[in-house]
């Protein structure tokens, strides 16, 4: 047994978690944590699990503050990397799945898009 502590996910906060967790499965091709007898609306947190088994959680926030990076007062908060083959296929899919562009492209090996909510993330080139 290992001392170290080992990541079991990453949490991002959102208005609205079960929107957020389906967006990022389309995102990933991956899966959102079945809702059992639970209304839509009372979610307040929910997991995203990746074909790869990256575990993303989704919890809701009353007064959730859209991130202004990569300038303002409020910072990115949060930033998630995805691995593709081709930048363009990839800019093509979470295009098609509700993300959009950032302005500001810092690099030519990545690309940084917005989640629905305002989280900055990036696809990256695969090495």
């Amino acid at each position: 047994m290992s001392p170290l502590p080992r990541l079991q996910l990453a949490a991002l906060d959102c208005p609205d978690p079960l929107a957020l967790a389906e967006f990022y499965a389309r995102v990933t091709g991956g899966e959102v944590e079945a809702l059992g007898d639970l209304p839509a609306e009372k979610v307040t947190w929910i997991e995203m699990m990746t074909p790869e088994g990256t575990v993303l959680g989704f919890q809701k926030v009353d007064h959730y503050v859209v991130p202004t990076w990569p300038e303002g007062a409020v910072p990115q908060q949060l930033h998630l990397d995805f691995v593709v083959d081709d930048l363009d296929d990839g800019e093509t899919h979470v295009l098609a799945v509700g993300a959009t562009k950032a302005s500001y492209q810092p690099g030519d090996t990545f690309r940084v898009y917005y989640d629905p909510v305002g989280h900055p993330f990036c696809l990256v080139l695969a090495k």
